[in-house]
């Protein structure tokens, strides 16, 4: 019932939002008459009122899987093109490369691992254009839940790592790897899994950013969510079927409008600020601020699901009974070690700011690798910066990625 209240809403919304971008685009055309006499012309409504409609316009818009657009990067003031290609395509997730031209056949290789969560992998849009600059990066595009039929089955924790472990393969040996946020876990455990392995194609370097490897740290109210009420909880408040309209009908999933839904709540007056904001940029004409808004949150807004079995062994794993650090994570039947890891260099950055991921949550992963030498582990803490801040931004482009850089340099 959840989903269907759902999609009753978003159907009345998408009708109220082309109704209202219609109104926003009359009252504010100079060859309406009405815009110069009585009045909404004599008194200034008229552009308010456009104004106001247009931002309630976006902010009930449909809106889809976003374009990565990432056509050309600026390398010293010359804007190279850059290729994108699937390379990898699987039904939970593609792996996606990106080359700009001009870059050395030998550049080292960086598997960038998205956040399932559900935003989608676009999210990291700036991320991977700062990156192009000095790497061939490859991205985990991971698939929105409900499209996926099925007949392909299930995917949890432990897929997911095969997933990554898989992806590592394909680019080969002597790669490198980013997990941002959420992947840190599963991305660490992988990362230890294959050095127990002395698998050929671990990554020489892993850089994980506002990862929750372990939330007993400086704990957020995203952590407090998950310790107070029961698994059980989970599964029956916020778990959803798939309607029959999309490819995926009948999977049990967490759906993306819950998760946007919470993430809107908890900054709440933020939100609305911006959007007011918004509002009185496009009342003096102040159209490059507005966009920049709408930008942020055509993205901000575009949500996919997860599959219910990865949601839920997610928050009981890594939120309730801090499986990681405390070493009972398993992975296929057996535990994971992290002190295999042995070879991996490791980089743990955080946000001074973070309200999703407290400061020390990622820099316990350096406390969690006895084996490794302290020579291959770093941590870096981005003064002022949120959890956003520290992949996407002028912070993320000028100060925190130059420190991802020399990392990958000294270690690969």
């Amino acid at each position: 019932m959840l989903y269907h209240a759902y999609e009753l809403q978003r159907s009345w919304l998408n009708s109220a939002s082309a109704w209202a971008s219609i109104g926003a685009e009359m009252l504010s055309n100079p060859a309406n008459p009405m815009n110069y006499v009585g009045p909404m012309g004599y008194m200034g409504i008229g552009p308010m009122a456009a104004s106001a409609l247009e931002v309630f316009a976006h902010a009930t818009a449909p809106y889809g899987k976003p374009a990565w657009n990432i056509d050309a990067v600026d390398v010293d003031g010359t804007l190279d093109p850059v290729i994108e290609a699937t390379v990898v395509n699987r039904p939970f997730g593609d792996l996606k490369c990106f080359h700009r031209t001009g870059l050395p056949e030998n550049a080292p290789r960086l598997l960038i691992v998205a956040p399932m969560s559900g935003h989608y992998a676009t999210l990291l849009r700036g991320t991977v254009e700062r990156m192009l600059q000095n790497y061939r990066v490859f991205v985990t595009d991971w698939a929105d839940a409900k499209t996926v039929s099925m007949h392909h089955g299930t995917f949890d924790l432990d897929d997911y790592m095969d997933y990554v472990i898989g992806f590592l393969e394909h680019i080969g040996p002597g790669a490198h790897a980013m997990a941002v946020c959420q992947p840190s876990v599963p991305v660490f455990a992988a990362t230890a899994i294959m050095n127990r392995d002395d698998h050929p194609c671990a990554p020489m370097t892993l850089t994980m950013m506002g990862g929750p490897i372990d939330t007993r740290c400086s704990p957020t109210s995203v952590n407090d969510l998950a310790m107070e009420r029961p698994i059980e909880w989970f599964r029956h408040n916020v778990i959803a079927t798939v309607p029959m309209q999309y490819r995926g009908a009948g999977r049990q999933v967490y759906p993306g409008f819950m998760q946007l839904a919470g993430f809107m709540s908890m900054n709440l007056g933020n939100h609305m600020m911006s959007h007011y904001e918004m509002f009185k940029h496009l009342t003096i004409g102040d159209d490059e601020s507005a966009q920049a808004t709408k930008d942020f949150y055509d993205e901000y807004r575009s949500v996919c699901d997860m599959t219910a079995e990865f949601y839920l062994q997610t928050v009981e794993e890594v939120f309730q009974t801090h499986a990681l650090p405390n070493g009972t994570f398993f992975h296929r039947g057996k535990r994971v070690d992290l002190g295999d890891i042995t070879k991996t260099a490791l980089l743990a950055i955080e946000g001074e700011r973070d309200d999703i991921s407290g400061l020390g949550q990622t820099k316990a992963a350096l406390d969690l690798t006895p084996k490794l030498a302290s020579s291959k582990k770093r941590y870096y803490m981005a003064e002022g910066a949120g959890h956003y801040g520290i992949f996407n931004g002028s912070r993320w482009r000028e100060k925190i990625a130059p420190v991802v850089e020399d990392f990958i340099a000294r270690h690969g």
